[in-house]
């Protein structure tokens, strides 16, 4: 299994190779994304999550996503937190 190989601090990458995030953890079947990787305004401060079903292939210490960035962080679901 993919999500296995996962490890804190790995860097998320979309298919085209741009940055999208830094892991945290594992979340029910989900990529929790550090807080520094949250955006700005209204987003800042804030968990975000991705699918693994999104996850293309672990190389190395990157985590590389089936879509492009861009298209990546509109699957990005936000954690409110408390």
């Amino acid at each position: 299994m993919t999500e296995t190989r996962i490890k804190e601090h790995m860097e998320v990458i979309g298919a085209d190779g741009v940055h999208v995030g830094t892991v945290d953890r594992l979340e029910g079947g989900r990529i929790k994304l550090t807080k520094k990787d949250s955006g700005e305004g209204s987003h800042k401060g804030h968990h975000h999550y991705i699918s693994i079903s999104l996850i293309a292939e672990v190389e190395g210490n990157k985590v590389r996503l089936s879509a492009n960035s861009d298209v990546a962080v509109m699957f990005e679901e936000e954690a409110s937190e408390k």
